[in-house]
């Protein structure tokens, strides 16, 4: 989200995080991965005042690529060297990150830390140069990188090859940059082939025989009880000649490796082959441990630097987009919202006609909805705390929506690491304008007097919650040592920009919220409460709130798979058009569903729906928490008392923040909804 939200965290010097752009041309691919979902949107075309022909093309947002020349050739615009740098190594059965000088790697010379991003601070990601350098189109064979020896002796070399077998127990998996594109690694498997932006330390055979992981599809890692070491990388890098004229200058497209084991018994005469690099389970007296790689270079005229990526997101198979599945929810989703807008106007409409037909003697009978005029604005219990939530909600509906604005653009790509948290955070931070105006109007319609109190409730309570929650899941990170640990300084940082900017940008808003006239409602409220008939149970409140969170999860189902997998099977997310999509319908279907049910119960005589209407389309927070749970236990292996413990304080944070934004928009929706109905029939 390098959109004047955070400054590039790319390796090199030279800009080169434009991987996303939009361009029109004759690939098709460029127009699938800028904007996913949205090929079909008509009015794009007209905004952008494009025209679809193979020469004219432009790139969003269009920053400068590497060239990379031979060492012979070398110039000031045109470099031979090629970095290979290091990101944190994660894995799938575990929430803990580790950085990659953590393990007991080969380290690099002369350490080159990027600058990195709020995003990047805030999920973890250290990257960091490594030890491996390269020349372009200059092949390498079973080069030495470093010699590590343990001692069973040596305290410290017992700790670093203990903590070496946990991390390929547990499936941690290395991930590599070379000209900021994560380096993929393929292989097959039963249903084809599979790539993934890692690959893993090593693979361990069980004391049964059973091969975990890497091991099950290695035939020659057979001993058990042992640890097997990747420990030589196979790098192919393919690049592309942009310019004809100049044929000496290119571009990198791609890099792939694969990973081997092999036991280097003469580190004078490498070969890179023979037996694999085993481990006993056991302790052993004295091991050598030889990290190489080889390199080589292929040219490839089809791929081109602008769709660079598209040989990432085409070649994973978890990735791609189950377009029936997907559309199949679009679907239903609209077939349901419309069918909730079409008996909603068509009963209303009759009410309306009914209601304001007056009989021979001029008389009109009012029943139903009509009855409850008198107290349908009496102002509800609680309304300091529910003004609060529609503040933060408001302040958290605006920054969704422009992320994933931005993000549908190419702006927020996965090529800029960090960008979506970043810009998410620093838009919550500039928000806190309409949050406080929100909350100090909607308080002063409910007749609240004490506007300081609100303005505080509405600063502090849900960012202090999210902060008191984080604050804890980070004291774990700090135990365990992980790389997503935030410095205390950085700690220091995120206070001063809530207290620093956002608590007064709220101050501000609620000021001028409470200066404003109060909100006129369309009719008189009554001085005694009118009284509430009994109700049957599928007018009763908990039943209308379960019933109304469950079409608006429907349609968020299987973008909430994709977004699960995205955060905690690392997997790459890049359906941006996608979920941009399904949040305008989780809108909606929120909208409408909060509607229909608020009126039914106004028709019942209760007209208790403030409360109710903001709970019942945040409700759809409880089945997104029920879903987290079954996908922890069903498609997660992780283990551990403090993975399981981040996973669910993570959850939470996130289940916070979509209670708020769903119930604002069902709450908002309904107020318009019984301020125009009752404006526009004449009650007497």
């Amino acid at each position: 989200m390098h959109l004047a939200c955070s400054a590039p965290p790319s390796p090199e010097p030279a800009p080169q995080m434009s991987t996303r752009g939009f361009r029109v041309g004759t690939n098709p691919c460029r127009l699938r991965l800028a904007l996913p979902g949205l090929r079909w949107l008509l009015g794009l075309w007209l905004f952008l005042g494009l025209q679809a022909t193979p020469s004219a093309a432009f790139y969003l947002p269009g920053l400068a690529p590497v060239n990379f020349c031979e060492a012979t050739r070398e110039t000031a615009t045109c470099k031979s060297s090629i970095a290979l740098f290091v990101n944190r190594l994660d894995s799938t059965e575990s929430v803990l990150p580790y950085e990659y000088n953590t393990f007991d790697f080969c380290q690099a010379s002369g350490k080159k830390n990027p600058s990195e991003n709020l995003g990047q601070v805030l999920f973890g990601e250290r990257i960091t140069s490594s030890p491996y350098k390269f020349s372009f189109n200059k092949t390498e064979t079973c080069r030495q990188v470093c010699v590590k020896s343990y001692d069973k002796g040596n305290d410290d070399h017992k700790k670093k090859l203990a903590f070496l077998k946990k991390g390929i127990q547990l499936n941690y998996q290395h991930h590599w940059i070379i000209d900021n594109m994560p380096v993929i690694w393929c292989h097959v498997i039963e249903d084809g082939k599979y790539c993934t932006t890692g690959f893993p330390i090593g693979c361990f055979i069980t004391k049964d025989g059973a091969a975990k992981d890497a091991c099950a599809i290695r035939p020659e890692f057979n001993k058990s009880n042992t640890f097997y070491l990747f420990n030589h990388v196979d790098i192919i890098i393919t690049y592309h000649k942009e310019s004809e004229r100049n044929w000496s200058t290119a571009r990198l497209v791609a890099a792939r490796l694969d990973p081997q084991s092999y036991k280097h018994s003469d580190e004078n005469h490498l070969t890179c082959s023979g037996p694999p690099m085993e481990i006993p389970g056991e302790d052993t007296d004295k091991m050598n441990v030889t990290y190489t790689y080889s390199v080589r270079f292929e040219e490839n005229r089809s791929i081109r630097w602008a769709s660079r990526w598209d040989y990432i997101l085409e070649s994973m198979p978890h990735t791609n987009i189950q377009w029936f599945s997907i559309m199949n929810s679009f679907v239903i989703a609209l077939f349901l919202s419309g069918m909730v807008a079409m008996i909603l106007l068509r009963t209303l409409h009759r009410d309306i006609i009914r209601y304001n037909q007056t009989n021979s003697e001029g008389i009109q009978e009012d029943f139903g909805w009509k009855l409850v005029h008198g107290d349908v604005f009496r102002p509800p219990r609680n309304r300091m705390l529910l003004s609060a939530f529609l503040g933060q909600g408001t302040q958290v509906l605006i920054m969704t929506f422009i992320t994933l604005f931005l993000a549908c653009f190419g702006f927020l790509s996965p090529a800029n690491r960090g960008a979506l948290m970043t810009c998410a955070v620093v838009l919550w931070v500039l928000l806190g304008t309409p949050a406080g105006y929100v909350s100090a109007r909607m308080y002063k319609t409910l007749k609240g007097v004490n506007w300081k109190t609100n303005f505080l409730l509405t600063a502090l309570l849900c960012p202090g919650v999210v902060f008191i929650d984080l604050f804890f899941m980070n004291l774990i990170l700090w135990v365990e040592r992980s790389s997503a640990a935030i410095s205390f300084g950085t700690l220091i940082g995120i206070l001063a920009l809530w207290f620093g900017i956002s608590v007064p940008l709220t101050f501000l808003g609620a000021y001028f919220g409470s200066k404003i006239k109060q909100f006129r409602c369309p009719v008189h409220t009554n001085q005694i409460p009118r009284h509430i008939p009994r109700q049957n149970f599928f007018t009763k409140p908990i039943f209308g709130i379960i019933i109304g969170g469950i079409l608006p999860f429907g349609c968020i189902f299987i973008q909430l798979f994709f977004i699960l997998n995205s955060m905690w099977s690392h997997q790459m997310y890049f359906m941006f058009g996608f979920l941009f999509l399904v949040f305008i319908i989780l809108l909606i279907t929120c909208s409408e569903a909060t509607v229909l049910l608020c009126y039914f119960h106004l028709c019942a005589e209760d007209y208790r729906w403030w409360w109710r209407a903001f709970f019942t389309s945040s409700f759809t927070a409880v089945y997104l928490f029920i879903y987290a749970v079954h996908y922890f236990f069903s498609k997660l292996q992780i283990t551990g008392f403090a993975s399981s413990i981040l996973y669910f304080g993570y959850t939470m944070v996130i289940v916070l923040i979509f209670f708020l934004f769903t119930g604002t928009i069902g709450f908002f929706s309904c107020f318009w909804f019984i301020t125009k109905i009752y404006s526009v029939v004449k009650v007497d």
